[in-house]
């Protein structure tokens, strides 16, 4: 019970997030619920990912996989929500943005620039490029997977722009 909560709190807090991301944007006022919709479904894929019982995935291979799941969702619903599959899957995937993994590579970057002695500079150096390359490769899975379904289903996607 508290799994399924704890999914299900996840998907509420994306769907709030991705209505937050597409307010910025100014799409038309039914592209909220798709939004909100795809977001947390997104989230949601990626959380059970990474917190299942039956051996987690990690992260870049989870938020590849939901970003898939977003791609596939945005240009199915594009055409009825007659709005482009763009507006959906950029507020839809912002939620999934490693801060974190950015952050601590910023921090272990002005780590490694104001600690000249090697052996802490050794270290900084690491989380630099852990953290640097874990931020770099899920924000090019999630690029990769918002984008394949796109080109996959190109008379779907493009239906509502015509």
């Amino acid at each position: 019970m508290t799994y399924l909560f704890n999914i299900l709190q996840d998907a509420f807090f994306a769907a709030i997030a991705g209505v937050g991301f597409a307010s910025i944007s100014n799409p038309p006022r039914q592209a909220y619920k798709y939004c909100a919709l795809i977001a947390a479904i997104g989230h949601a894929t990626r959380y059970v990912l990474t917190h299942n019982s039956y051996g987690e995935m990690n992260l870049i291979g989870a938020s590849f996989i939901a970003s898939l799941a977003v791609g596939v969702l945005t240009v199915f619903l594009a055409p009825r929500a007659k709005c482009p599959a763009e507006t959906f899957s950029f507020p839809a995937l912002l939620p999934m943005i490693p801060g974190m993994y950015a952050y601590r590579a910023v921090e272990a970057l002005l780590g490694c620039l104001t600690h000249p002695e090697e052996a802490r500079f050794n270290h900084y150096l690491y989380l630099l490029s852990y953290n640097g390359l874990t931020c770099t490769f899920i924000i090019l899975g999630m690029v990769i997977g918002a984008t394949v379904p796109i080109f996959l289903f190109k008379n779907t996607s493009f239906k509502a722009t015509r």
